[in-house]
């Protein structure tokens, strides 16, 4: 997970990444160590669950979470690492409880995170707008994050209709997974029927490698009074 972020966050470090942590990955100590980790590879900010160390997908069922007290010792330890390395990286805290204890409960687990150092509650799954507009308001003014997962438990919400709610982050796992998918699995099945991949004449070796910086590679090089990229 954490050389993943690293390698997202550093595509262009003036973008911020948010990344999954999931529980932390253990006790406080790990935690602890997961912040820091997640800090040096240039993460913004991350989230950290509820839920038991062989957790789930959120929008699946059978989750198991931990109690109160494990949960609050999570964000403290993210919390009191993010102090002791005078990181900036934003703690979101993340309840998965409302399918397994209930509104209320998740609610409190919130805002017992936002007492031991969460800067953004999530409350996972939700299932209704009206469940959506309710955290919001009660956790105000802490920031609420939406995990807009489409043809999950959460109804589909664009980002217009998710800021109106209360909902000041929004993000939307599946909207690069999902065309990635179909988009391979088109061109695999393809080449297994014709022989052919049908990839568009425009999609040379040069422009694939000037997608992801060739560019920049050059200037660099010329910079330094290279001659090995003026050519390519």
């Amino acid at each position: 997970m954490r050389e993943h972020a690293e390698m997202i966050a550093n595509l262009n470090p003036e973008i911020p990444l948010i990344a999954d942590a999931d529980t932390g990955y253990g006790g406080p100590n790990m935690v602890a160590r997961t912040v820091a980790a997640y800090h040096r590879s240039g993460v913004s900010a991350l989230h950290i669950e509820d839920q038991i160390q062989t957790k789930r997908c959120g929008h699946l069922d059978g989750k198991e979470i931990v109690d109160l007290e494990t949960f609050r010792s999570r964000i403290t330890a993210a919390s009191q690492a993010r102090d002791r390395i005078g990181s900036d990286i934003i703690i979101i805290a993340r309840t998965d409880a409302l399918q397994v204890s209930g509104f209320d409960d998740a609610a409190r687990r919130l805002k017992a995170a936002v007492e031991c150092g969460a800067d953004v509650a999530f409350l996972e799954g939700i299932t209704s707008k009206e469940e959506g507009r309710k955290i919001c308001e009660i956790m105000r003014p802490t920031p609420v994050l939406l995990n807009m997962v489409e043809h999950g438990a959460t109804p589909t919400m664009t980002p217009q209709e998710a800021e109106e709610m209360g909902f000041r982050i929004i993000i939307l796992p599946f909207a690069t997974i999902a065309p990635a998918y179909y988009a391979i699995k088109d061109v695999l099945v393809r080449l297994k029927k014709t022989g052919l991949t049908g990839l568009q004449a425009e999609f040379t070796p040069k422009k694939l490698f000037g997608t992801v910086g060739l560019k920049d590679a050059q200037a660099v090089d010329a910079a330094a009074g290279g001659k090995m990229l003026s050519k390519v």
